[in-house]
């Protein structure tokens, strides 16, 4: 078999393909597709081969190692290379024996119907993923389309997005794009686990800010009476700021939030890490309620609450490239060990302290695990608007311990 070429088909039957991806299957010897694909050509002399799903390629495998010259035509839905076959054949068959000849997507189609531009858009596939990681992507983005299944069902995806808090969307439910059943629906996360929907669909969610106030996102530094705290649970602008500034941040690093309460470092850090993941730690079922709040009022794309007692909670959360430690709820030294064993050989961990008995407890473990460490004890005073002098009223010291894991403080 010499090059096997890797044809489209467009949502609208036959009728959607193109001059040229016609004429190559009129060419062809041999011709692979599932059964829905291979109907489309009842009449064609060729040798039909049934796919049924992508991974079944063993035939066509075989065939292409005996060197013979049938002219080899595989049927896909859309784009080869979008979510479908295309990646299964580079990984199996060499460049050199592929041709792709691509023809419109059901997302494309999708966002024509409803008449939104797509390039801004995120794609996800629900195949290989957990509900948690398609809501994570759904959040971090403005727009995104989703491929689902029937595990991964709209209703599961808008029960996911209500539980985190995350009801911000105009949602689109696409199915049967371009048959006689076509249904397009515009509705909203709240009444989409009321709806009856197909088992395959193109669910598309744009970010709505009607109402909303977004000036928050375009600064660093937010005042402290911007957040919702329970019992002022939460690191202050100042120590914020320097805690932040002595990580080290960059753009596409994981960072855990550990005794996140307001999840005021987690809000300021989604900022820094536009590209990165933020694990907001928090074992406190009290606080949890005002961390979705801030989390939703800021419009945090990139934080993932996690309820729990640390360390244990750390089992399912990736290893983190940084570490801010702003409560630890008694288990310091347990807390300190679990992330000695998961950070990055080049992490930097940063504890903020408010009590002398945290301070020594912090830096004697850094040390004694050969952490390079530093310490800045912050002072703040702050006027007081509501006497009539201006008189500063000093805040309790905060002690910023900042570690790392390479010995280097640069």
């Amino acid at each position: 078999m010499g090059v096997v070429y890797v044809v489209g088909a467009g949502v609208e039957g036959q009728e959607g393909f193109g001059a040229r991806a016609l004429s190559l299957v009129q060419q062809a010897q041999v011709l692979y597709g599932s059964p829905r694909l291979l109907e489309l050509f009842p009449k064609l002399l060729a040798r039909k081969v049934v796919l049924h799903d992508h991974d079944d390629l063993s035939e066509l495998l075989q065939e292409s190692n005996r060197g013979d010259d049938e002219v080899a035509v595989l049927l896909t839905s859309g784009d080869p290379l979008f979510f479908s076959i295309g990646r299964s054949l580079l990984r199996n068959l060499p460049k050199d024996k592929l041709e792709f000849v691509p023809n419109v997507s059901s997302v494309q189609f999708a966002f024509a119907r409803i008449k939104e531009p797509w390039d801004d858009a995120v794609f996800v596939s629900t195949q290989g993923r957990t509900l948690t990681d398609i809501v994570d992507r759904i959040v971090a983005n403005n727009k995104a389309a989703i491929l689902t299944d029937t595990q991964h069902t709209p209703a599961a995806i808008a029960s996911e997005l209500l539980r985190r808090g995350r009801d911000g969307y105009t949602v689109y439910l696409c199915e049967e794009l371009g048959g006689s059943n076509e249904h397009i629906v515009q509705t909203s996360v709240q009444k989409l686990p009321q709806l009856t929907t197909a088992g395959l669909n193109v669910l598309i969610f744009i970010k709505s800010y009607e109402g909303d106030n977004v000036s928050f996102q375009r600064g660093f530094g937010i005042d402290d009476g911007e957040f919702n705290t329970l019992k002022k649970q939460m690191t202050g602008e100042e120590a914020r700021v320097v805690a932040l500034a002595k990580l080290r941040l960059q753009r596409n690093m994981i960072l855990w939030d550990i005794g996140a309460g307001s999840g005021s470092v987690s809000i300021e850090a989604d900022y820094l890490l536009p590209e990165g993941r933020i694990f907001a730690i928090e074992r406190n079922a009290e606080y949890m309620r005002a961390l979705q709040q801030n989390l939703n009022k800021f419009k945090s794309r990139n934080v993932r609450v996690v309820e729990g007692e640390a360390p244990s909670c750390f089992e399912d959360i990736p290893d983190p490239d940084r570490v801010f430690i702003g409560g630890s709820g008694g288990n310091l030294w347990e807390i300190l060990e679990e992330v000695d064993a998961r950070l990055a050989a080049s992490g930097r961990v940063v504890v903020t302290a408010v009590t002398l008995d945290t301070l020594v407890s912090a830096t004697d473990y850094f040390e004694n695990a050969g952490y390079g460490v530093d310490v800045v004890a912050l002072n703040v005073a702050r006027t007081n608007a509501g006497t009539d002098y201006k008189l500063f009223e000093a805040c309790n010291p905060v002690y910023i311990i900042v570690a790392s894991k390479d010995s280097g403080l640069g």
